[in-house]
């Protein structure tokens, strides 16, 4: 039997459709076979659907399920080489899930209403959303006159909650973070990030963390979990088992943590475990290697069974969905390959792969491992049963799609801005203040610079804290210094700053 004829035989009516709306009436839904046989419920007659689907899905199937390619959210018309590929990824491979990155809150829940149509089974959609759903979903910037058109809302880092230290101010953006990504069509933010940022010189994490404290890592962390699973959607905390110690970009290269098990215990472990206790439902491995778990060997931890199945389920105790950390990072691709590096995931317990760069070839790999004898099929089928299971929770076997007019009605709205702005202004942490340059004094007549350093790209940076700061010095001078800025642009702005206040 074919996929999509294997999810026809399992829509017993109009209410399994892509668009159907879940039934109101649970007491009805558990006293008639037939509801209750399209919710997924278990009933003396019935099996759930999640354990029905995997009995009617050939090897193939069941591999391309473990899969979950990058999709942009950009605008892709039907026909154009962008849309065919990613229809071809969900309708004839039958990948169980996609990883949606940029784009306009309205342009995402299009394109994934649009993917879920092509799909036999429902996907399941993830997204990096660290800090809000706005961390993906923003929206653009149209140059040159730098006009923001709107998008979801984005909080700030990680550590200005850190620095505010208050656990209801992360569960607040745990629950606006879920509200806004169900909205647009995402169940799975891969968020919060659990890594303790105790390295200085770390290239990779730094703000994302909430701290440098474990304790204080875990407390936001656990409370963020909460917010988000509270409302509907799959906190997953990231990078087992703690990439906060290190010093190189796991996009880049191998990073190597050099700590024993009884410092990873009283440092990195200590938020998963915190998260772990709080219900979390999924977790993404690191591409970081940490000897002293793995023989002494410098073995990746998405490839060692030491640290997924060893410390991550057997000692730490979860039992939820494992993701891979992206499989085309050098971490992981130059030094292994892409085929060898697939299967090693599933050998060392992952449960699905992020972002493979060849999927059918990925695909492949997993039938090839199985057919060869190298892995079994029950350990494929136990990592699909877990996803599709997830997915039946998720009511997605009912209702896959979204209502494209409630996105302007939850997300971005005022009452989420407003939050993310209460936040700002409460992690504001004085670091030094040596010259007694604060407060600010002065008067409205006071000449002031105000000088931005700013990424290549940033557009915006400084724009916020330029606009607050004018409202108090009308005659305020604003530049923006980046490090591809002449020099002869600083000489300039050090005479001006020489006739400032």
């Amino acid at each position: 039997m074919s996929l999509a004829a294997l999810a026809a035989s399992l829509s017993c009516g109009p209410g399994a459709g892509p668009s159907a709306s879940p039934a109101p009436d649970a007491p009805a839904e558990r006293a008639d076979p037939a509801r209750a046989a399209r919710a997924g419920l278990r009933t003396p007659t019935d099996r759930p659907w999640a354990e029905r689907v995997l009995d009617g899905l050939t090897l193939r199937e069941k591999a391309a399920q473990l899969m979950m390619p990058f999709v942009l959210g950009t605008f892709s018309p039907e026909g154009s080489d962008a849309h065919d590929r990613i229809v071809r990824w969900v309708r004839d491979e039958g990948v169980g899930g996609v990883i949606m990155s940029v784009g306009s809150p309205t342009e995402v829940a299009a394109k994934l209403n649009d993917l879920q149509e092509h799909a036999a089974l429902p996907l399941l959609v993830a997204a990096d959303l660290e800090n809000g759903a706005g961390f993906r979903f923003a929206g653009a910037v149209h140059t040159p006159t730098n006009i923001v058109l709107g998008g979801a809302t984005t909080f700030p880092s990680l550590m200005a909650f850190g620095a505010a230290g208050d656990e209801t101010l992360a569960y607040e953006m745990g629950r606006i973070t879920a509200v806004e990504a169900r909205a647009v069509g995402v169940h799975v933010p891969f968020a919060p990030v659990l890594d303790v940022n105790n390295n200085p010189d770390n290239p990779i994490i730094n703000i994302r963390s909430f701290g440098q404290e474990p304790a204080r890592v875990a407390r936001l962390g656990a409370a963020f979990v909460r917010g988000l699973q509270d409302y509907g959607a799959v906190a997953t905390g990231k990078h087992f088992p703690g990439h906060g110690d290190t010093e190189t970009d796991s996009h880049l290269a191998l990073p190597v943590i050099h700590a024993d098990r009884a410092r990873l215990e009283a440092v990195e472990l200590v938020p998963f475990r915190a998260a772990i206790d709080a219900g979390m439902r999924a977790l993404m491995t690191a591409h970081i290697a940490v000897p002293a778990l793995t023989g002494g060997e410098p073995v990746p931890a998405t490839l060692a069974p030491e640290i997924i199945d060893g410390l991550l389920r057997r000692d730490l105790g979860f039992d939820g969905l494992v993701f891979t950390d992206a499989m085309d990072m050098a971490a992981i691709d130059r030094l292994y390959g892409r085929d060898e590096a697939t299967v090693r995931a599933l050998e060392a317990g992952a449960d699905v792969i992020l972002m493979p760069p060849d999927v059918p070839a990925a695909i492949d790999a997993v039938v090839n491992a199985v057919e060869s004898g190298r892995l079994s099929e029950a350990r494929v089928d136990r990592s699909v049963l877990k996803l599709l299971s997830l997915k039946q929770e998720l009511g997605l076997h009912v209702r896959r799609t979204v209502d494209l007019d409630q996105v302007t009605r939850v997300v971005g709205v005022p009452e989420h801005t407003q939050f993310a702005e209460t936040v700002a202004e409460r992690s504001i942490t004085i670091v030094r203040n040596g010259r007694d340059l604060l407060p600010l004094l002065g008067t409205r007549s006071a000449r002031v610079l105000s000088v931005t350093y700013r990424g290549r790209n940033d557009l915006l940076a400084g724009r916020y804290f330029n606009a607050r700061l004018r409202a108090t010095y009308p005659r305020l001078i604003t530049a923006a210094v980046d490090a591809d800025t002449n020099p002869a642009v600083f000489e300039g702005l050090t005479r001006e700053a020489g006739r400032s206040d």
